[in-house]
């Protein structure tokens, strides 16, 4: 039978924008969790979206 892997629970704290979704990403990659294809998908998503224009909202006063 193949190995199996033992699951383990983390929790993760941290102020806001301290890098912890990075942080958790590159641990979960560096284990083994998400295969290099998946992270070039998502390196490739995440350009395209860096290079699309802003939304612009505008917005009006009450009257």
């Amino acid at each position: 039978m193949g190995k199996e892997k033992t699951h383990i629970n983390i929790v993760v704290i941290g102020h806001v924008d301290s890098g912890k979704s990075t942080t958790t990403g590159h641990l979960i990659y560096k284990c083994g969790g998400i295969d290099k294809r998946t992270i070039e998908k998502f390196e490739k998503e995440a350009a395209e979206v860096r290079h699309q224009p802003a939304m612009r909202l505008k917005l009006r006063g009450w009257t």
